[in-house]
């Protein structure tokens, strides 16, 4: 699974670093940091609960 960000639409809430510490992280200014662009299978569950959480939508997955 593929992961983007849209660093600008970030609004730095947190909630991907949060359920998927292993894929995202976030910078001194709080804005999301994508730590791996892509999920393997171990890792898909929780991008798309980060996905699905952000209230930005900034991230979009794909197969």
């Amino acid at each position: 699974m593929k992961i983007e960000v849209n660093d600008p639409a970030c609004v730095g809430s947190g909630q991907c670093a949060l359920v998927a510490e292993d894929l995202f992280d976030q910078d001194d200014d709080g804005i999301v940091v994508l730590l791996r662009d892509h999920a393997g299978p171990e890792h898909q569950d929780a991008a798309r609960r980060a996905a699905a959480l952000c209230p930005a939508r900034a991230i979009t997955l794909s197969d």
